[in-house]
């Protein structure tokens, strides 16, 4: 038992010291090259929490200096190394808000865009990572179109707006299933009016001369089929409709009379 305890006893000391080496590390007074010298060795050895800490001491001990601003957005990219995305966007939203007239707050526009992009998660769950990351993106877009990240920004839009077009029809369907067509139309129209330049328009418009016709709204279904074939009329969604519409809508031949 007297061994057992000294061993509790110095591996106590021992995670105090290491405690203590890591709290000496970064509140320390230091000089700035310093501090930012601990932060880079931390980023370079990709230890980006670590990093993330050190670059946000660089800007609590030397808030007036030139090394301040650059640390700030590289404690906020760290984070997002890590895959801490909370602190990543809470860090470039404070950049932005102190610093809204800054060359690179493009940058942390394209950034907040990247953290919540990169939370999209599967159709079938809540898209509101995807919403947040298409505003961060717009605002690269619209505020400065100039911009390196504005090209990258669009794409990631065109690949935001294909998933939550995907959304969209994943829901119609089931409603469809149900036998809910009013709410299933819905659903397709709002992919037809919002994602026009989604690869989901061709099956939304099919969608809807389907519900159309178990709605018996016949004349609704062959404006949709029209639209369907003007726009896309090699499409294999086209060809469903088309068969769908003639045999709907195929005149009813009288018996012939007995002779």
């Amino acid at each position: 038992m007297f061994c057992l305890k000294n061993i509790t006893c110095f591996l106590l000391l021992l995670f105090a010291l290491t405690g203590c080496g890591d709290k000496e590390e970064l509140y320390t007074d230091r000089k700035v090259e310093d501090l930012y010298n601990i932060a880079m060795d931390h980023f370079e050895a990709k230890s980006y929490t670590k990093a993330a800490r050190s670059f946000a001491e660089v800007e609590r001990q030397h808030p007036y200096s030139n090394w301040a601003l650059k640390a700030q957005l590289m404690s906020a990219y760290c984070y997002y190394e890590a895959k801490k995305y909370d602190e990543s966007v809470e860090a470039f939203n404070l950049f932005i808000q102190l610093h809204p007239g800054h060359p690179e707050v493009a940058y942390a526009y394209y950034m907040l865009g990247l953290c919540h992009y990169e939370q999209i998660p599967i159709i079938e769950r809540d898209q509101k990572p995807a919403e947040d990351s298409l505003k961060a993106f717009q605002e690269v877009i619209n505020r400065f179109p100039a911009s390196v990240y504005a090209k990258d920004a669009k794409f990631k839009i065109d690949l935001i707006h294909d998933h939550l077009a995907g959304k969209e029809i994943s829901v119609g369907r089931y409603y469809q299933s149900q036998g809910a067509h009013l709410a299933a139309i819905n659903r397709f129209k709002e992919v037809v009016a919002r994602y026009q330049t989604t690869s989901h328009v061709p099956e939304a418009l099919h969608r809807l001369v389907e519900c159309y016709l178990s709605l018996g709204l016949k004349a609704e279904a062959q404006a949709v089929a029209a639209v369907l074939g003007h726009n896309f009329p090699n499409s294999d969604w086209y060809k469903d409709s088309y068969a769908l519409v003639k045999q709907h809508t195929a005149p009813v031949v009288a018996p012939s009379p007995a002779k």
